[in-house]
């Protein structure tokens, strides 16, 4: 079993990719076509209309969760390190269980669209809105851009076309989805990208085991044969334990406070299918990284290290390559296509949780006052769904020859440093107040990106300084309980009566839905049947 490495087609244009490609942009253009004509209000164009099952939003949580990052990423980073390469796909993967158990019923009792909903329930609206709306567009910017730069230099390999044309094609699609489909769009192509995401990959594996007789045990053998005994031990990525654990809970804490997955919520008719769904999306999400796990190695076996990393430093063009040796160049365009479709998905579901937090959180909420009327809701929805697309092309752009590994890592560290903390205390703890709530997340949104420019992912590796001054790559493990202690402490010494009054009101419809009517709670006066502006008064029945 001595594989060879051809000469790869890598950078020259796939005529199979590009048949696929365009098949897929048809197929979810009508799509588009489709949902537009259904999308005619803001529930609509942000939740579905709540009209989306539970097996069809497991499907579209699973296709927004595993970006190009988590099938390219990991691929590579298993390929090119061993066993070590796993850290990302365990990290992201157990934070499934606290969005089911935590996050995933109680979200759809108590929101409407966004995450900031459940925050500000029963507290005052406009500084809770303007606080998680700085935390959500600042993952949501830095997400994008770490996906149009991957798009662009994915397909300057994949396709043969250059950066910049790639960034704009992405982006043009995009918006026509989110543009006028909507979140019923959004959905579908997530579904369409799943399903071919899975499809590709597992066939890929298929092709790998056969080649091993469907033995596993030979594969790693083969790896170990190769590369020696170190490429089955951890510790060659990330040998440092407290690096580990920080890197660990950003990745954790982060997939439960992510907008884009939290909007997902909402398109489901109750609690009992947003819960369901998770169930199916994590079941699917594990089965997609335990076929990386085959991919990375198989990879590393069949293309070997030297080569793939020849190609690309980071590893990311493992699985094209290894499609290409097991499959030819059909294959090659084969999944060349499905990391493309892999990234417009993901794009579409960024850009959508990013204009909701500017026409919902902001426009309607803070600017309205909650008194805007359907049709200037919608119309300001799309306003902001536009300003995205464009805004991404143009970072995609601007941030062509830059290293964004650390842009993913300051996403998922904002999303677990500000969003999390501020949405597990409002919805657990009674006595979680405004302030407290404003200065959890802006203390962590600011703290994680302070402290990731001032980490060696920056200051050594970006700028080329000999020396950082934080030592972590990722600062989950001081920003996360920082954010957490900020948010306990000023809520301890600035109470809000009000706040406490409604949380039996919010501990109620949190566990059995609004439909039933909640059990008398005696406010200061003034407060007593008042609900903030932008939740809903009776959602369906849990």
């Amino acid at each position: 079993m001595n594989p060879t490495t051809p000469g790869t087609q890598l950078g020259q244009p796939n005529t199979t990719a590009i048949v696929f490609f365009l098949l897929f942009v048809s197929i979810t253009l009508a799509i588009t076509y489709w949902a537009a004509r259904k999308t005619k209000t803001t529930s609509e164009f942000f939740a579905a209309g709540g009209g989306i099952s539970a097996g069809q939003n497991g499907f579209a949580l699973a296709g927004d969760f595993m970006s190009a990052a988590s099938f390219l990423g990991i691929a590579g980073l298993v390929a090119t390190s061993g066993f070590d390469g796993l850290i990302y796909s365990v990290g992201w993967l157990v934070g499934w269980p606290v969005v089911t158990f935590l996050i995933a019923e109680p979200l759809r009792n108590l929101g409407k669209y966004t995450f900031a909903d459940v925050v500000a329930y029963r507290l005052k609206q406009t500084p809770v809105r303007l606080s998680a709306a700085v935390g959500t567009l600042t993952v949501v910017v830095f997400y994008l851009i770490a996906q149009m730069v991957g798009a662009g230099n994915l397909i300057r390999l994949l396709f043969g076309l250059s950066y910049e044309t790639a960034v704009v094609i992405v982006g043009a699609v995009m918006i026509l989805y989110v543009l006028f489909g909507g979140m019923i769009a959004t959905t579908w192509v997530q579904i369409v990208k799943a399903v071919l995401l899975l499809g590709g990959a597992t066939a890929l594996a298929v092709s790998v085991l056969w080649r091993f007789g469907f033995s596993p045990a030979a594969l790693f053998s083969e790896a170990v044969n190769r590369y020696g005994p170190e490429a089955l031990a951890p510790g060659k990525l990330v040998s440092n334990p407290l690096e580990t654990l920080s890197l660990g809970l950003a990745l954790m804490f982060g997939t439960a406070g992510l907008p884009h997955i939290l909007m997902r919520f909402y398109t489901v008719p109750n609690a009992k299918a947003a819960r369901t769904s998770v169930f199916y999306a994590t079941g699917l999400i594990g089965f997609f990284y335990l076929v990386t796990f085959i991919l990375g190695f198989g990879a590393s076996v069949l293309v070997g290290r030297q080569a793939i990393v020849s190609v690309d430093k980071g590893g990311n063009m493992a699985a094209p390559m290894l499609a290409e040796v097991v499959g030819g160049t059909g294959f090659l365009g084969f999944i060349s296509a499905v990391s493309f479709a892999t990234i417009l998905a993901v794009v579409a579901g960024l850009t959508l949780s990013g204009a909701a937090a500017l026409s919902h959180d902001l426009w309607s909420s803070v600017v309205r006052k909650g008194h805007a009327p359907e049709a200037e809701q919608l119309k300001v929805a799309r306003i902001a769904s536009l300003a995205l697309g464009i805004l991404a092309i143009l970072l995609g752009v601007l941030f062509k020859n830059q290293n964004v590994a650390f842009m993913v890592g300051l996403a998922f560290a904002i999303a677990a440093s500000a969003n999390f903390p501020a949405l597990l205390l409002s919805m657990l703890w009674r006595g979680f107040t405004t302030r407290g709530a404003v200065a959890s997340m802006l203390t962590g949104s600011m703290s994680a990106v302070l402290l990731i420019f001032l980490s060696p992912t920056v200051q050594v590796e970006l700028l080329g300084n000999a020396t950082a001054l934080f030592p972590l790559k990722n600062p989950g493990i001081v920003t996360l309980p920082l954010s957490f202690v900020v948010g306990w402490v000023v809520s301890l010494l600035a109470p809000e009566t009000e706040a406490a009054a409604r949380f039996a009101e919010v501990e109620h419809r949190m566990h059995v839905g609004a439909a039933v009517t909640p059990p008398p709670v005696t406010v200061p006066t003034g407060v007593a049947g008042t609900v903030p502006p932008g939740i809903p008064e009776a959602p369906q029945k849990a």
